[in-house]
């Protein structure tokens, strides 16, 4: 059960990917679905923190690939490099560190982009 309530987001983006292309969910379900799987992934997922630390990046695990690990420091340093424009260039690089988070990333990717098409399909059969 622990694993269910850590991974709950993985299930909830293969059951939209293998629904959301029948347009039977409607809109406003596909909408809503995608919505919270993307914010699974930015800000649930576990993953390894990866802030720059001393002796490289860091290795504690993160809830998220925008939050940092149980360290303030790492929480805040990660949230600048999303909010601050001249850091999103450290942020992109930071979010293909290892291979969890990178598949965080492409997953959040494909999440949001499959909503949008399959929102706008299910618009257009109704």
């Amino acid at each position: 059960m622990r694993g269910l309530r850590k991974y709950w987001g993985w299930l909830l983006f293969f059951a939209l990917i293998t629904t959301a292309w029948t347009w039977r969910l409607g809109p406003g379900v596909l909408v809503a679905g995608w919505l919270v799987v993307t914010g699974y992934f930015l800000f649930q997922t576990p993953v390894w923190c990866a802030a720059d630390g001393r002796q490289g990046p860091c290795r504690n695990n993160a809830s998220g690939i925008l939050m940092g690990c149980k360290l303030r420091q790492h929480k805040w340093q990660k949230l600048k490099l999303a909010v601050v424009p001249k850091r999103w260039r450290e942020l992109n690089k930071g979010l293909w560190v290892n291979g969890t988070k990178a598949l965080a990333t492409i997953t959040t990717i494909v999440g949001i982009i499959s909503g949008i098409v399959s929102t706008v399909l299910a618009v257009v059969a109704a």
